[in-house]
Parts: structure tokens; C-alpha cells; sequence
């Protein structure tokens, strides 16, 4: 061989060394590792495909028709990161034949298709391509294991999550508002079912922090429910939590000052992954997306239901505030990342006034 050769073949070598090391990087990272990684191939696959379902599920589109193809998005993903890996697997080692003496490039390519989708029809020639084919058969192997073993941890991830979102429709209605909350506690007497509720969704909240950054495809699962989405869940967890505290004229409850905190702690790291900015210093003078006049028509709707509430509406006001502005701008700008429809806080006026339903007698 003249020194051009030689030197293709060391470079088509790295090359391919270089590819599958990414390649397993990237699967290893994504599948296996048990904290927040930064992984450029499954970052890149994950926008490509997102930019697909995005102009697809525009928003010209009504609702119901973005959830049904959304939907499809996280597993068309998980799909497509096992095509480009084996693809990524492929052609890198297509380049250790090359560089193992294959004259020519289809030839590298029939012996790295045979042996990495286990057909046998191509032998390799000498020890080292028998050997690479044998290596080769083994990462395609890998490839597939990952994803199957995956896939059950991620289910069983969403189905625990989705238990307290439906749940919550017990305690909030079908579609759960935070005023919802307070209300149906009004409507059968008991208070303290709240902290019970407060407190499993602190729970679910550190739950949820830990999954949803180390299995970040988990965000973009859509609950089974249209009208049930998990940020919307979320959202109405930590918002009945700071209007109960604000405004109820009760004890305030350290279970909902502490749903609160679990709630802005784990959706900084989910906010943070998929760089959604927040104020890491908020303040009471910082904006917030529920105005004053849509948490009056709240507290009309309460008072009318029959909550007790404070009487001084300005510093319940203020109070709520100070809760809201933990977490207003992720649950704000995750839930338009993840195409969640938010609470409208002023469709309250549209709602009926929900009475006294626990009592012998009645219907």
C-alpha cells in the first residue's frame, strides 16, 4: 500500500471509533445514567423531530387536534433514537472495515449491515473482520436491549404520575381549577383533607423532579385524558396551595407552604434542562400572569360557595403574590413548552356555586 492508503484507512478507522463512541455515549447517557445529562445526539434527534410535530400541531389547529398528534411525539422520538443510533452504528463501523482492509466502501457496507442486524449473509475476511463483525453484532444487540428495558421504567414512571393527576379531579373537577380545591373541601366539611392532598402532592412533586430530568422524555407524555394535563395538574396543586394560604380565613397550612416549595424545586430543574428562565431572587414586586381583577372574580366565586375568606382583600392580595411568584413563570413557560392549556382564572364567572353536598338527605 502507498502512504495514501494507509492514511485513509487510519482515518476512516477514527472516524468510525469516534462515531460509535458517541453512538453508546449517547445511548448510555440517555437510558442508563440516573442524573440530568446534557447529550447533544438526543438533543439534536429530540428538535428534528419536534420541529416535525410542531408545524404539524400548529396552533392554527384547535386543541383537541394538537393533544391527538402530539401524543404521538414521545414515542415516535424513542423510535427514531434507536434508527439513528443503528444508523450512527453503521457507518461507524463501516469505517473500522475500511480500516481493517475492505477494498472498497460497498463492501464495508454489506459486511456492517449483516453484522449488525445479525443476518450472516456477508463473512468477513481475516481475524479482524471476523472479530469486528462478531463486535459489531453484539452493539446492535446492546442498541435494541436498551430501548426495551427502557421502556418499561418510563411507564411505570408516567403511570404514578398520572394516578395523582386523576386523582386530583376528585378533588378539583374534571378540569381542576385551584378555586375547585377549596370549594369541594367547602362542599363536604372536611378542611383537613387538604393537607392530605397538599402533602401527596409533595410528594409527587419530588417524585416528579427526579424522573422528569433523568427520563426528560417523560415531559412530553400527554395524560390519557384530554382534559387532564399533568402541568396543568401541577399548576393547580401549587395554586390552590397559595390561595388557600392567602386568602382562606382558616390557619394557614404548613403542608401547603411546603407543596409550594417541593413544587418550585422541582420544576427549576425540569425549567432548567429545557432552559425555560425564572427569577432565581423573586420578589413580591415581580409580575405575575394572574392579574388582580381575575383573583377577585376568585374570591366572589369562594365567598359565594361559602369559604370563609379574609377580610382584608389587599393583603390577601399581596400574600398570594409573594406564594405565586416562586413558580408563575416556569409553570407559565413549561406549560407552553410542553403545549399545555393553562387555567383562564376569569372563566370562574362561567362556574356554578357548589353548596353543602355531605349531608343525610341530600342529593
Amino acid at each position: 500500500m502507498n502512504a495514501a492508503a494507509v492514511w485513509v484507512r487510519v482515518l476512516c478507522g477514527l472516524f468510525g471509533a469516534v462515531v460509535i463512541i458517541a453512538v453508546f455515549d449517547a445511548a448510555i447517557r440517555t437510558f442508563l445514567l440516573p442524573r440530568v445529562a446534557n447529550v447533544r445526539l438526543t438533543r439534536w434527534v429530540a428538535r428534528v423531530v419536534g420541529a416535525g410535530f410542531r408545524a404539524v400541531a400548529s396552533e392554527k389547529r384547535d386543541y383537541a387536534t394538537r393533544d391527538s398528534v402530539l401524543s404521538l411525539f414521545p414515542s415516535i422520538l424513542l423510535l427514531m433514537f434507536q434508527a439513528i443510533w443503528l444508523i450512527f452504528a453503521f457507518v461507524g463501523f463501516m469505517g473500522l472495515y475500511v480500516a481493517s482492509g475492505v477494498s472498497n466502501v460497498a463492501r464495508a457496507a454489506e459486511l456492517s449491515g449483516s453484522a449488525l442486524f445479525t443476518l450472516g449473509t456477508t463473512p468477513g475476511e481475516g481475524g479482524a473482520q471476523i472479530t469486528l463483525s462478531y463486535v459489531e453484532a453484539g452493539a446492535g444487540l446492546t442498541l435494541l436491549a436498551l430501548l426495551i428495558s427502557f421502556i418499561p421504567t418510563l411507564y411505570a414512571a408516567f403511570q404514578r404520575r398520572e394516578v395523582s393527576v386523576s386523582r386530583l379531579s376528585v378533588r378539583a373537577g374534571v378540569s381542576p381549577t385551584p378555586w375547585g380545591v377549596i370549594e369541594l373541601a367547602r362542599s363536604v366539611q372536611d378542611w383537613n383533607r387538604l393537607d392530605e392532598l397538599w402533602s401527596e402532592w409533595e410528594s409527587w412533586f419530588i417524585e416528579t423532579g427526579e424522573t422528569h430530568t433523568t427520563l426528560t422524555i417523560l415531559n412530553f407524555y400527554r395524560s390519557p385524558h384530554r382534559n387532564l394535563t399533568w402541568m396543568n395538574a401541577a399548576t393547580t396543586a401549587l395554586d390552590s396551595a397559595a390561595l388557600f394560604n392567602a386568602a382562606v380565613d382558616l390557619p394557614t397550612s404548613a403542608r401547603a407552604g411546603l407543596c409550594i416549595r417541593s413544587g418550585w424545586i422541582a420544576l427549576r430543574g425540569i425549567a432548567d434542562y429545557f432552559h425555560v428562565p425564572y427569577s432565581t431572587t423573586p420578589t413580591r414586586d415581580l409580575p405575575i400572569s394572574i392579574t388582580r381583577e381575575e383573583f377577585e372574580l376568585v374570591l366572589d366565586h369562594l365567598q359565594a360557595s361559602g369559604v370563609p375568606l379574609v377580610a382584608d382583600r389587599d393583603t390577601a392580595w399581596g400574600d398570594f403574590v409573594g406564594w405565586r411568584v416562586n413558580y408563575d413563570s416556569m409553570v407559565e413557560g413549561l406549560s407552553k413548552t410542553f403545549t399545555c392549556p393553562r387555567t383562564e382564572w376569569s372563566a370562574v364567572v362561567n362556574e356554578p356555586v357548589i353548596g353543602i353536598s355531605n349531608v343525610r338527605g341530600r342529593q
